[in-house]
């Protein structure tokens, strides 16, 4: 028996038809890969059913971003390892940027991230990706795959050119073939050692076009304690509202992910800052003429 998973802030018909639609939430509901706490798999739909109590005028933008259509597609499901999981996401995305349909990508552990920046680099010309993460997840290989969460940024920057904020995790072995000019560490933003203009060198380096990807433990646990890996010393909400505004009025934003929720019992401000977080970054991208406030 096939279950119907709810509509991205339940939207009605009009607004929610595949085919009039200016953005498409692909949820992504695997957890194969990741190496703490499991449950990413769950984050997909709680995110969806925690958006059905947004509020549809978007403060910041002034409009009901909903209108420009929205559109919530089944489920990409996967039994295989992540190398498989790829190419059905890769597959999907790549359809939706034919379109021209921005594609929004609901994880799952981060691994749910490569098919999508694979599709993005190849369908799109000059494209970068911008991270925000606690992690730098270049590792070559991990537990046996080149294909798992942590290892979505080696991937990522084989095909195009990569921006990293909010890193605060690496690997010895991570750390020599990080590009400095292209990190922007956790302690720069924040603490003693923050650093006027990092938000102008995260743009500096950013090509014309550009992939977001968010793991919520970008996050401090403060705001989003519900997260497989959390890490202290994070970003806060409007930090990364603010990063991803100037990112979407400086540059063309093409697609996004949300990744590494782990829906946890009374926790559901986390669902929702992760729901509000998509309805938030969709409005920046499709309202691009609207003052923020």
């Amino acid at each position: 028996m096939t279950t119907e998973w709810p509509r991205f802030c339940e939207l009605p018909d009009n607004l929610a038809d595949l085919s009039a639609a200016a953005a498409a939430i692909v949820p992504v509901p695997y957890d194969r890969t990741s190496t703490w706490k499991k449950g990413a798999d769950r984050g997909p739909l709680a995110i969806l059913e925690a958006s059905h109590h947004i509020e549809w005028y978007d403060v910041a933008t002034g409009a009901e971003t909903c209108r420009h259509g929205i559109a919530t597609l089944e489920p990409i499901t996967c039994g295989k390892g992540p190398e498989k999981l790829a190419d059905l996401v890769d597959h999907k995305v790549s359809e939706l940027l034919r379109s021209s349909i921005l594609p929004v990508v609901l994880g799952g552990d981060h691994s749910v991230s490569i098919g999508a920046i694979r599709a993005a680099a190849r369908e799109v010309e000059h494209v970068s990706v911008l991270q925000i993460d606690a992690h730098a997840d270049t590792r070559e290989t991990y537990a046996g795959s080149a294909f798992n969460h942590a290892c979505v940024m080696a991937r990522a920057r084989e095909w195009c050119p990569v921006v990293q904020v909010g890193i605060r995790a690496v690997d010895a072995d991570e750390a020599p073939k990080l590009d400095p000019r292209r990190v922007v560490w956790a302690h720069q933003i924040n603490g003693p050692g923050a650093q006027p203009g990092w938000h102008e060198r995260t743009l500096e380096h950013l090509t014309g076009k550009v992939y977001v990807t968010i793991d919520l433990d970008g996050f401090d646990p403060a705001y989003v304690p519900a997260t497989g890996t959390p890490e202290p010393g994070g970003l806060d909400w409007y930090q990364v509202v603010d990063l991803l505004e100037r990112v979407a009025s400086a540059r063309k934003v093409i697609g996004f992910d949300v990744v590494e929720l782990l829906p946890t019992p009374g926790q559901w401000a986390s669902e929702f800052l992760a729901a509000k977080l998509v309805y938030r970054f969709l409005s920046l991208i499709l309202n691009p003429h609207q003052p923020s406030r």
